[in-house]
């Protein structure tokens, strides 16, 4: 018979048998563990981390439990892999359960976040974060969420969150730290931290870290400030080129913006769009030479130093769900019933985020018994631990997806201060003021005070180097007099409350077209690229989002004068002029990342799109598969999602061939290449040599001529000095060494970088393909010989990695996935780390492939971003539709769901997908019945 505990109970770890999914063989497994680790932590820790303490976190699942403030009985249903799918009949009882079941398995993943949302680290891990928590608290993440719950949500929405909370709350009551999670008791040793209740506001504060990671251009507008030390306008447009339209098709092909009407017509508009287009135009290379900088010519080399400063602090920063640099994306398309075998639509999905562990996602079904007013929600899919409803899935009706839009709504200003104000216009402004206390664990509280003017918070209060360097700025004589310096704000949608919360619910329940674009309508910040599917055959696609406009000489590639009014942001995009289709005549849809529309439309949303090599292969894929009839189906859908064509290698192996080297031990490196389809396996040599060569021209033309501020920290070069070095040596070269972190450093190789190199083919003689001599390898002075150079670099370099024996090559062994815990994973003890982290896997695919493992050329070959999930659904039959997730439901190490997906992930594998209740009835092995 069922056990029937209460929670309290349940807190003290006393389990029915099996309660917790584990596998047989399980203990045997865990006292290895214990041994193990009394071997590399010593005895007194060994002893410490015995099998109770491992165990004691892990989740029941089975029996009942009693928590109070549920009005009805509620099962949870996991199948084979951990994944609940949870069955009530109110939306409150829905939600608290749901709360109830993310923090069995994910609450230290939660916790963490949402100090991190409230710059409140140091309360957890001590003085060593409190610059962390000081930059978060100038954004002030938390107090406008604060904001949003009580001014802006809808009274259902906070019904929904109380409940979440209070969910998450009885599963707290009665517990200790190590019975919440591992993690905390390693923290024991360090402190006494205790988590506190879980609130609504730590929820809605979560999509602002959201927000951040997918802000838009704010790196590129910090990097072409940087380039201006080193490189002239020119040279920045070279490396910024415009997008492509000509070759890479934007997101909405069939539709118009009307400027009779002011709306955007998805059948096609009558406007022929007089604006400043949506491209990259020039880069920023006029940009940073006069019209749009700080306001003169060098006002944007004035912001280099100070923006070095903003870089360190941005490196420092843990991510929410994506990593702070160039190049990550997503994919998403749907497929209308036309070209599908079933007859229905079939949409594709797979966000490309940092590989974290636990994953960011978590599966989950969310399904009222009896769907009425009463109880509105039957949906399931990926969720976010911390937060109620689902972000990216299907209900009955329809079926949706996301990826980054890209668009530019954060602006860097230089503003000009004076005493306790700052200059606009003619007058002087008194700043708006706060103080904060930042809590440290093991240490005494720091006090900081945040100013703010009209265009946000000052970041450079929070770096010595940026209060510094606002006295070195260049400006010209039309500018204010410097005085004590300038200071940087930030100007940035998120910061101004919104109703993204509210449009979590109501995607969930959208029953069609009409309501999905409604419910998008409410999702402000961050924007994003939605698709979507229904059942009754139709696909559409829509641009939310609060999106700014801007003044005529203010575009948003570069930083802005704050004092000057002409450079504020004007107003929004008004959402009947944002871009959508709907059913398009193609019968495809297809987004990653690239521009959303042509260039006839009146407003700029970005100067820094993706450049569409992603979006592209995956439109000529779905165009070979339908051509003379053909159809697709779920597998197909999948295996795209998997394809790693190589688009520079078909661009650049056939002139790598024509290269004559004399060198044997090269030739035969280079004989990999011959006959090769491009594809990066993980067992392929010559996917390892290419991407090596790849990496080699890169460093060749580009990475030596860059500045410092973007380079590699650690790697030092002696090059022509500059206003900005130190004194030279007897040859008149100066060392200078990078300063960024490998993850984050340029030329990183994505598809902007393909874009730059495939420009200069045609210019053999361009200075960027210019080397000087290093040792025996012989200097170049054209492509062709710093192409033979890259090819005899590669060929040694991957000696020394992976051997002379070029038959043991693998593009596998380069390319690896480690998965850390993204906090005592990567600062705790070692023997933290063993027990915490996770991997190597050896992976193919490859940076902007549509099997997007990313890595940066820059820094190396290991993984920094992946596909952090995979689905696809199927509208004819939800239960035909497929998913898998980067790790396992479980954020409990050596839980049986921690890394349970993993290899099938790695394999591009996905999992079936139970919807309907007799498919979840067929796949569960465990359920647990909340009990009131």
């Amino acid at each position: 018979m069922p056990t029937d505990t209460t929670a309290a109970a349940a807190s003290t770890g006393q389990q029915a048998a099996g309660t917790s999914g584990r596998k047989k063989g399980r203990k045997g497994r865990l006292l290895v563990l214990v041994l193990v680790l009394a071997l590399i932590g010593g005895v007194a820790y060994g002893a410490y981390w015995s099998v109770s303490t491992v165990r004691a976190s892990f989740p029941q699942t089975t029996g009942s439990i009693t928590l109070e403030g549920l009005s009805g009985p509620v099962d949870v249903r996991r199948d084979g892999y951990g994944i609940p799918q949870i069955y009530a009949s109110s939306d409150e009882d829905l939600f608290m359960a749901q709360g109830y079941v993310q923090a069995q398995d994910r609450f230290y993943e939660m916790d963490v976040r949402r100090h991190m949302t409230s710059g409140r680290l140091s309360e957890m891990f001590g003085a060593g974060q409190v610059d962390n928590d000081a930059f978060l608290r100038t954004l002030g993440w938390d107090r406008i969420a604060k904001q949003e719950y009580e001014e802006k949500l809808s009274p259902a929405t906070k019904k929904y969150l109380q409940a979440y909370a209070k969910g998450v709350n009885a599963y707290l009551e009665g517990k200790e730290g190590k019975d919440i999670s591992l993690e905390y008791a390693a923290l024991s040793f360090e402190n006494d931290y205790k988590p506190g209740a879980w609130t609504p506001v730590d929820s809605v504060a979560w999509l602002k870290a959201m927000a951040w990671d997918l802000r838009g251009n704010m790196q590129d507008e910090i990097d072409r400030a940087l380039l201006t030390s080193r490189l002239g306008p020119k040279q920045i447009a070279d490396l910024y080129p415009s997008y492509p339209y000509d070759r890479n098709k934007p997101i909405v092909q069939e539709g118009g913006y009307d400027e009779g009407s002011g709306t955007f017509e998805a059948e096609g508009g009558s406007g022929d769009g007089s604006g400043d287009g949506t491209g990259s135009g020039d880069g920023s290379g006029s940009e940073l030479g006069g019209g749009t900088g700080a306001g003169a010519e060098g006002d944007a080399a004035g912001f280099e130093s100070q923006l070095t400063g903003l870089q360190r602090v941005l490196e420092d920063l843990p991510t929410a769900v994506g990593v702070n640099g160039d190049g990550i994306g997503s994919n998403s398309w749907v497929v209308s019933g036309e070209h599908t075998v079933s007859g229905k639509p079939l949409l594709a999905n797979d966000p490309h985020l940092s590989a974290s562990l636990p994953s960011v996602w978590y599966q989950m079904g969310l399904h009222c018994r009896d769907v009425s007013d009463k109880c509105r929600y039957d949906v399931t899919g990926y969720t976010f631990a911390g937060m109620p409803g689902v972000i990216i899935g299907h209900n009955q009706d329809i079926a949706w997806g996301l990826t980054n839009s890209g668009v530019d709504v954060t602006d860097l200003y230089l503003e000009k201060i004076t005493g306790d104000g700052y200059q606009y216009g003619d007058k002087v402004v008194p700043f708006t003021t706060r103080e904060e206390t930042i809590k440290v664990a093991g240490g005494a509280s720091r006090k900081i005070v945040v100013r703010e003017t009209n265009n946000g918070p000052l970041l450079s209060d929070r770096s010595d180097d940026l209060v510094k360097t606002g006295k070195k700025a260049a400006v010209d004589s039309a500018a204010p007099d410097r005085g004590d310096g300038y200071a940087v704000a930030l100007r940035w949608t998120a910061l101004d409350p919104g109703r993204t919360m509210d449009a979590v619910f109501a995607i969930n329940r959208a029953k069609d077209w009409d309501d999905f674009r409604e419910a998008s309508e409410l999702f402000e910040v961050p924007s994003q690229n939605l698709v979507y599917a229904d059942t009754d055959n139709h696909i559409g696609y829509t641009l939310p989002g609060k999106i700014p406009t801007r003044a005529e000489k203010h575009d948003g590639s570069v930083p802005a004068p704050g004092w000057d009014p002409d450079y504020e942001w004007t107003g929004w995009v008004d959402q009947d002029e944002l871009p959508y289709e709907f059913d398009p005549e193609r019968g495809y849809i297809v987004t990653a990342n690239q521009a959303v529309v042509d260039e006839d439309y009146p407003y700029t949303l970005t100067t820094d799109w993706g450049y569409g090599a992603r979006s592209q292969r995956i439109n000529d894929l779905i165009q070979s598969k339908i051509k003379d009839g053909g159809k697709i189906s779920t597998d197909d859908m999948r295996q795209m999602q998997l394809d790693n064509s190589s688009a520079v290698a078909k661009l650049l192996v056939p002139e790598l061939l024509k290269i004559d080297v004399g060198d044997p031990h090269v030739r035969e490196a280079q004989k990999l290449l011959e006959g090769w389809d491009y594809t990066q396996d993980a067992d392929s040599a010559a996917a390892a040599y290419f991407n090596s060569v790849w990496r080699n021209i890169l460093k060749l033309s580009f990475g030596h001529k860059l500045p410092k501020e973007v380079r590699v920290k650690g790697q030092c070069l002696w090059v022509e000095p500059v206003n900005t070095t130190g004194p030279a040596d007897e040859a008149g070269k100066v060392r200078e060494c990078g300063q960024r972190s490998a993850s984050q450093a340029q030329p990183d190789g994505g598809d902007r970088w393909f874009e730059v190199v495939r420009r200069l083919m045609a210019d053999e003689d361009s200075e960027w393909w210019t080397t000087p001599k290093r040792g025996t390898r012989p200097a170049a002075e054209n492509r062709d010989q710093l192409f033979k150079r890259a090819l005899i670099d590669a060929r040694w370099e991957l000696t020394a990695k992976l051997g002379k024996d070029i038959d043991t090559w693998s593009w596998g062994r380069l390319h690896r996935l480690f998965l850390d815990n993204q906090t005592l994973g990567t600062d705790g003890p070692g023997f933290v780390k063993f027990v915490l982290n996770r991997g190597p896997w050896k992976l193919g695919g490859g940076e902007a492939t549509v099997n997007a493992t990313g890595w940066n050329a820059a820094g190396g070959y290991g993984v920094v971003w992946v596909p952090s999930m995979r689905m696809v659904v199927n509208l004819d039959d939800l239960d035909k539709s497929r998913w898998i997730n980067l790790t396992g439901a479980s954020g409990h190490a050596y839980n049986a769901h921690y890394v349970d997906q993993t290899e099938k992930w790695a394999e591009g594998e996905l999992l079936e997908w139970a919807y309907s209740e007799k498919a979840v009835e067929d796949s569960t092995t465990d359920t647990l019945v909340l009990k009131p």
